[in-house]
């Protein structure tokens, strides 16, 4: 009977460990093993976009992908792991409580917008989390147009000034425009806890964001937070309040919680600690990867964040190792000592950093060209080719 690798979720992390498992198999000349992904949708999800216009275009199928390399796809939405009985509870399409078995598991379900108990968020703040929520955001600021002119309407509040808040503000003024006119007076407003601007990106990149938000009109409210929200604003907590139509909560995620169900050490944003080799820690049969994996980057204490850039290599390095555990060959140690980050800044560009102290490399328009060769071409599956798939899921693949 064949070996059972089991992987939940089809993100950059599932996509990519399914891809690189498989092209271990193949290299050796192994048929005793079948690769299965379990996910809501045979989509990658480009989230890194979800602030852009036009957020219902932002997936790329991989059906087509994974039948190229011999991955079977089963379309149901994860709800239990039982390691003792290794098997996965889901409910399927048609709304049934199913149960797949498993040898090997790999959990890459990702990672979700960490939603506070703070009034009124849930019912009237918008977020660009998932498709679904970034098209919500979409379809209200076009119905913007449609309400009488006001402060509160030309006013947005974005609740968090990490990376997701800083892009989502910066394109807002151009959004708004487009919908309400060039020359409508319009506020956009970051709130945010930290005592100056873009303090949690590092010194130096923050003087770039605070330069683009000066030329934007974005303005900050720092050593601030949103206690409270309504349909007509936000209020912080020193009392004061904002009229607003539009909050966007951006307030950081954390790990998918079927992370809870296995037995093993979490960070505080609720991921795995995993070893070297992307295994769960006290787990000889469970992998974690992406969003849900405390991974070591190197030997100087970083370690992996919730970004694709990080869950594309720890995929392939994740489904190489759980192949290579059923093979009997040395697995391959995950290390990612490079990091760069690419801040969109709406009209004002962008800015590219690299190292962990994030060094200023470009700018503006330098820095957008290839924000948008990030975006559109190097973050997006490969082509629906074994060969080419396979190439590009090699582990060992220099990072530039």
């Amino acid at each position: 009977m064949k070996q059972q690798i089991l992987i939940i979720g089809a993100g950059f992390g599932g996509m990519w460990t399914a891809l690189s498992a498989t092209r271990l198999f193949d290299i050796h000349g192994h048929h005793d093993a079948e690769v299965t992904v379990l996910a809501p949708q045979a989509e990658l999800r480009v989230r890194p976009r979800f602030y852009e216009p036009d957020a219902h275009r932002l997936v790329a199928p991989i059906d087509e992908l994974l039948e190229a390399v011999g991955v079977k796809f089963i379309q149901g939405a994860a709800e239990s792991i039982d390691i003792r009985q290794k098997s996965v509870g889901y409910i399927d399409t048609s709304g049934t409580p199913q149960v797949l078995g498993y040898d090997k598991l790999v959990l890459a379900t990702g990672s979700r917008l960490a939603m506070p108990n703070t009034q009124g968020v849930a019912e009237y703040a918008f977020d660009v989390d998932q498709i679904e929520q970034a098209v919500r955001l979409e379809n209200h600021l076009k119905s913007l147009a449609g309400l009488p002119e006001s402060k509160g309407r030309n006013t947005v509040v974005v609740a968090g000034g990490g990376f997701t808040g800083i892009e989502t503000a910066t394109e807002m003024p151009a959004r708004l425009r487009v919908i309400l006119g060039e020359h409508v007076d319009l506020e956009v407003i970051i709130v945010d806890r930290s005592e100056k601007v873009g303090a949690s990106m590092g010194d130096e990149i923050s003087q770039s964001i605070a330069e683009a938000c000066d030329e934007l009109g974005v303005k900050w409210r720092l050593k601030s937070s949103v206690v409270a929200v309504d349909e007509n604003g936000v209020t912080l907590d020193d009392g004061q309040r904002i009229e607003a139509k539009t909050v966007v909560w951006t307030t950081g995620v954390r790990a998918s919680s079927l992370t809870e169900q296995i037995p093993g050490e979490r960070d505080y944003l609720g991921r795995l600690h995993v070893d070297s080799h992307l295994k769960v820690i006290g787990q000889q049969d469970i992998f974690a990867t992406g969003d849900v994996a405390y991974a070591a980057t190197d030997d100087l204490g970083n370690h992996a964040l919730m970004t694709c850039q990080h869950a594309i290599v720890l995929g392939r390095h994740a489904g190489n190792n759980v192949a290579a555990q059923i093979l009997g060959v040395d697995p391959i140690s995950y290390s990612q000592p490079k990091y760069v980050t690419c801040l969109d800044l709406g009209g004002w560009g962008a800015v590219y950093t690299e190292g962990w102290d994030r060094q200023v490399k470009l700018t503006r328009h330098e820095g957008k060209s290839l924000k948008k060769q990030i975006n559109t071409v190097w973050i997006y599956p490969p082509i629906a080719n074994r060969d080419a798939a396979w190439a590009a899921a090699d582990p060992l693949i220099p990072i530039a």
